[in-house]
């Protein structure tokens, strides 16, 4: 299967802006460099016209690239993320990371993107200091499955983890079995399930939340906390107040490189 290969000349500031416009087109991946985006693409079903109209003003580079030679730069440009002493998420190719609480080791592919790591970085972050001791954990859009896995570290008693996207699944099991993990259930799905859970992870985007957050707070119990990122930060008036429409009440808020993680409790 070939991809779309889009470079894009933009500061670190157009960047962020521009991984929220085109995470609403389906995007493989991003990977990011001082001067450049990266965005990557499945050919099939590519929505060029519009990613074109986002791209007006900017340079850039549009080609191909087969999926073997791609995962092999992929894997090359992936860096481990480490949140101070408290967790770190590396490669198998990578070298332990040491003085951290918890290290969790992946197969990085196309639903790792460099360009999420603020967002990820924020919402384990704000998981160091929630309640997980025989929580039941809900991860709506799991991709690589790295928060469901700290999820467990952190003492869950169940996570459930679901996404839309094959390739992030297949990538998920993978990383679940790798890190000796057996208290998360991960599926391919799009639908919030009937019951009800203490803590829900969404390290999503903007539309997707706000399309979800009825159902999201109806799978909350009473006093239960939601914690969301894949927010820019201009996103946070429309997050906040859908969030208190549906009986959410704000109790901390983290910023990071352009992008927001918030945290609510369920107050209904």
């Amino acid at each position: 299967m070939k991809h779309v290969k889009l470079e894009i000349i933009a500061n670190e500031y157009q960047q962020e802006e521009l991984i929220a416009l085109l995470d609403d087109y389906n995007p493989s991946g991003f990977e990011q460099t001082d001067e450049k985006l990266v965005a990557y693409f499945s050919e099939e079903g590519f929505a060029k016209d519009d990613v074109l109209k986002i791209l007006e003003g900017y340079s850039f580079v549009l080609g191909e690239v087969e999926e073997k030679n791609w995962n092999e730069e992929w894997e090359r440009n992936f860096k481990p993320v480490v949140v101070g002493d408290f967790v770190a998420v590396r490669a198998d190719f990578h070298q332990p990371v040491n003085g951290v609480q918890h290290e969790i080791v992946i197969t990085p592919k196309m639903s790792f993107g460099t360009g999420h790591h603020a967002t990820t970085h924020m919402m384990m972050q704000q998981m160091r200091v929630m309640d997980f001791t025989d929580k039941i954990v809900f991860d709506f859009g799991t991709g690589t499955g790295i928060l469901s896995i700290l999820a467990e570290k952190l003492g869950a008693a169940k996570i459930i983890a679901i996404d839309v996207d094959e390739w992030s699944m297949e990538n998920a099991n993978e990383n679940i079995e790798r890190n000796g993990c057996s208290k998360i259930t991960a599926s391919l799905s799009s639908q919030i399930p009937t019951q009800q859970f203490d803590v829900i992870l969404a390290n999503i985007n903007r539309n997707v939340i706000l399309d979800y957050l009825p159902f999201l707070v109806k799978a909350l119990h009473l006093g239960a906390v939601i914690l969301f990122s894949g927010l820019l930060i201009r996103d946070e008036q429309d997050i906040k107040a859908t969030a208190e429409q549906n009986g959410l009440i704000l109790r901390h808020r983290s910023e990071k490189q352009g992008w927001l993680s918030l945290l609510f409790v369920n107050g209904q």
